[in-house]
């Protein structure tokens, strides 16, 4: 059963290795940008006051613990799957390891969810007027089409997005050092606290939102068995690509903050578009607010193809019901995959705002990246006769507990991230049951068949 999350681990065939470092610290950083910074940079501002910046690198930090375990990992099985992949190695537990595939499958579809929200709010609103959860339903449903028009037409509409959103990006950089040479804003406010909850649950409830931002930086190890060298690039790529957005992050949040007061931030599901328009220099706010949409967007696209792809493939090796396996005969899709992702995300879009289900983006990958963590140590006992990278044993003893700490609720989220993400892993469980017992039911019945 753990077939479904190994993949090539059991001789399926080989993937080509044509992918080099480059286009691997292109893939971390495409990854990482996204939704998260252009729609939560106001909801952090809420948690901690005008210093922005300080969830974010606390957030950068907390990350590249979790990244120095995948960087291990990744060099010592360069093969697709990820964390399914050192679950299955670890502890040879395939409900465990089903578990952890499912969980990152619901990650995605919950992420996906979130730029639905953010995509309904301030941004879209620069165009038209229209109910958030109007608007976020009907981007799920262009999101689905695309999806269902197949991956290769996806893939090319995600390498335009990121360029898109990447610009986007600069574009607020550019403000911040335009405001900064002619002495605009305010740069002493970067430095004012006002934690809503005190220091420390300050600055742990905004960490653990600005690592939304942050999260994608793991979904590279899925690229291992078409890397060239993955012992040796993946960790230079792994660690550039966070330094470089990091970097991007947190030069926006100290714009952000420099020329928009905090609870203009805070109450804006566009922060950004705020920020455009108190720039000293004219950029037109209906362009910046539509390469936001289309970097949410991105996110979404990116979350669903993952997502679906899962599911198919747990389908197809019997460990959810197979109907969800099925492809269309035209376009090759795994169009009942897509339509369970979607309708899903239909219910969390319909239930949840941004920052909620953002936070149960993050919660429900805290879990997994707390198991990779310790899947690194347990794996120390299973050398390797190739070189690679090793982590330093603290870094990722370090990274469990701090991904414990963030996923406790020490950092203030609500109680219904935690009842939505209870919720989402009990499909899975079902999922598991329903397809043990059919195979239990099964065996008994080919037994008694003379």
């Amino acid at each position: 059963m753990a077939r479904a999350a190994i993949g090539t681990e059991h001789g399926q065939g080989e993937l080509k290795k044509v992918i080099g470092r480059k286009v691997l610290l292109l893939f971390v950083v495409g990854d990482i940008l996204g939704a998260g910074i252009y729609a939560l940079v106001g909801q952090v501002a809420g948690e901690v006051g005008g210093a922005i910046w300080l969830p974010f690198l606390a957030a950068f930090v907390l990350a590249s613990l979790t990244a120095t375990a995948y960087a291990e990992l990744v060099g010592k099985y360069p093969k697709a799957s990820g964390a399914a992949l050192y679950t299955h190695k670890a502890f040879g537990l395939p409900f465990l390891t089903f578990m952890v595939a499912f969980t990152v499958m619901m990650s995605g579809v919950t992420s996906a969810s979130a730029a639905a929200r953010a995509f309904g709010g301030r941004y879209l609103a620069e165009f038209i007027t229209l109910p958030v959860i109007v608007g976020a339903l009907a981007f799920l449903a262009l999101v689905t089409l695309v999806n269902l028009a197949g991956i290769s037409e996806s893939i090319k509409v995600n390498v335009v997005l990121t360029a898109i959103e990447a610009f986007g990006l600069l574009v607020i950089i550019a403000i911040g050092v335009w405001a900064l040479l002619h002495g605009d804003g305010d740069p002493a406010r970067a430095m004012e606290f006002h934690p809503q909850n005190g220091a420390i649950l300050g600055v742990l409830g905004g960490t653990a939102l600005a690592f939304y931002a942050l999260l994608g930086f793991e979904d590279s190890v899925n690229l291992a068995e078409e890397a060239k060298n993955p012992p040796a690039d993946f960790p230079r790529a792994l660690f550039g690509g966070l330094a470089l957005t990091a970097v991007v992050y947190l030069a926006v949040a100290f714009t952000a903050t420099m020329l928009v007061d905090t609870r203009t931030l805070a109450e804006s599901t566009g922060p950004l578009l705020e920020v455009v328009r108190v720039a000293g220099f004219a950029f037109p706010p209906k362009l910046f607010a539509l390469i936001a949409l289309l970097a949410v967007g991105n996110t979404a696209l990116i979350n669903m193809i993952m997502a679906s792809r899962l599911v198919y493939g747990m389908a197809r090796e019997g460990i959810v019901p197979s109907v969800l396996g099925k492809v269309a005969p035209v376009r090759a899709t795994p169009w009942t995959a897509i339509l369970f992702t979607v309708a899903v995300a239909v219910v969390l879009v319909s239930t949840g705002d941004v920052g909620n289900l953002a936070d149960t983006t993050v919660l429900l990958l805290l879990l997994v990246f707390t198991l990779v963590n310790v899947c690194v140590l347990v794996l120390r006992r299973d050398p390797v006769d190739h070189a690679h990278f090793r982590a330093p044993t603290w870094m990722p003893a370090t990274g469990a507990v701090v991904c414990l700490i963030l996923a406790s609720p020490l950092t203030g989220r609500d109680l219904d991230v935690y009842v939505r993400s209870v919720v989402l892993i009990a499909i899975g469980v079902v999922f598991w049951l329903m397809n043990h017992g059919y195979h239990r039911y099964r065996n008994r019945t080919s037994r008694q068949t003379p």
